[in-house]
């Protein structure tokens, strides 16, 4: 194993999280190949420079903190990466479901007080929000129960 390799592969990894597949990838570009790729990334595991765990954990915490991002998204990236079951399930106990319904609830009123000024067809402003929120990758049943309740707080104030 090329010991100049691994540690342009250790200080990738240590620049930020990756996955075995990132990892793979840029293994790639240095043409590393099969076997050798293989060793690499192992020994990069056991070093504890790559850790898919790691990874999904930092993935599924940031997204949600810094872009809103729901559940369903959150996964379906994870998924495309090509994270485990196990990974994903590990990362996605990041997102505390209080925060996780604070969160929506804040979004939808941001964008509730946006659109708002915009749009007076209170059916049609519902559409909106739901369409929002869900292009977000909030789960369906929790957009619509927190659309109502925003509509009811707005109805008794």
């Amino acid at each position: 194993m090329d010991r100049l390799i691994l540690q342009k592969a250790a200080s990738y990894c240590a620049y930020q999280e990756r996955t075995q597949d990132e990892v793979r990838k840029r293994l790639q570009k240095w043409e590393v190949w099969g076997d050798e790729a293989d060793e690499i990334i192992a020994e990069l595991i056991s070093m504890n420079y790559l850790s898919e765990e790691r990874f999904a954990k930092t993935y599924a915490g940031g997204k949600f903190r810094m872009k809103n991002w729901g559940k369903m998204k959150i996964k379906q990236e994870l998924h495309r990466r090509g994270l485990s079951e196990y990974s994903i399930k590990e990362g996605m106990k990041e997102i505390p479901d209080e925060s996780y319904s604070a969160g929506l609830k804040e979004l939808l009123a941001k964008k509730k007080e946006a659109l708002g000024r915009i749009e007076t067809d209170k059916f049609k402003l519902k559409q909106k929000l739901a369409r929002f929120a869900l292009g977000k990758g909030y789960e369906s049943e929790l957009v619509w129960k927190t659309i109502e309740n925003l509509e009811q707080e707005d109805f008794n104030s």
